[in-house]
């Protein structure tokens, strides 16, 4: 999953793509452990995807924050 393609996304889907990975990464644990997972590797893979999720849920969330702190900051200007 590329870094600007989850940029595109809404925080909607960002959510969802989250609780999917996470009950990926779940299942291929659970398939490691009774040696069932071939691809060993798309453990990591899928952690990595998951932490760039995060990330960019974060720099939205953080945005939102600092926008939402310039209109109060804004607002207080004009008042007093």
């Amino acid at each position: 999953m590329e870094i600007n393609e989850l940029r595109e996304l809404t925080p909607e889907r960002l959510g969802e793509l989250e609780k999917q990975l996470r009950r990926q990464i779940f299942d291929a644990r659970i398939k490691n452990y009774t040696n069932q997972l071939d691809d060993t590797a798309s453990i990591r893979r899928m952690k990595r995807d998951l932490a760039r999720v995060k990330t960019i849920a974060n720099e939205i969330a953080m945005g939102d924050a600092a926008e939402a702190e310039a209109v109060e900051a804004a607002k207080e200007d004009s008042d007093g």
